[in-house]
């Protein structure tokens, strides 16, 4: 769809709501990236506290949650998928096998590599940070309804670069 468009459900009626131009207003504009300010601060309030009382940051967390995604993910690939520097990742890498909640092995195919696997600590760790975010998007998936969710993440994908994209996809291609 082109930008201006008007945006049409499947039998080719506009949306209700008020908002169905492309147009968008800089009011509107900023409403919705307020919103996503906001929802982004409900989303990770509950594994925050969890967070601060072990003195890890979110950092820590997104590093547990694409290891636990991804078994055997290499330190590259890591890297690739947070997008920080080597150098903050060793940080959080460090800490958490210090911890006991990752362990870095040596890789198969490739002896210089290091795949990271969560420990059984680390495993209950990203099961807590977890639990409350998987509940707030079951209930406001739910609440919203399958067109919206589809809308949602139709949105998400859309604010994306390309390479980012193309790591969501593959993320989502990988067996769950």
């Amino acid at each position: 769809m082109v930008y201006g468009e008007v945006m049409q459900d499947k039998v080719g009626a506009a949306p209700a709501g008020g908002e169905n131009l492309l147009f968008l207003t800089d009011d509107q504009l900023r409403r919705g990236i307020e919103a996503m300010f906001f929802a982004y601060r409900a989303f990770t309030a509950d594994p925050d506290m969890i967070l601060t009382e072990l003195d890890y940051g979110r950092a820590h967390h997104r590093a547990i949650h694409f290891i636990n995604r991804e078994p055997g993910l290499t330190v590259t690939a890591l890297l690739d998928v947070l997008g920080v520097t080597k150098q903050s990742l060793n940080r959080v890498l460090r800490t958490l096998i210090e911890d006991g909640l990752v362990e870095s092995r040596i890789g198969r195919r490739d002896r210089r590599e290091r795949q990271l696997y969560l420990t059984e600590k680390g495993a209950l760790l990203e099961r807590r940070l977890s639990e409350a975010q998987r509940a707030r998007m079951r209930a406001a998936y739910r609440a919203a309804g399958p067109q919206a969710v589809a809308g949602f993440r139709q949105v998400l994908e859309a604010m994306m670069d390309q390479e980012t994209l193309r790591q969501y996809h593959a993320l989502r291609e990988m067996p769950e």
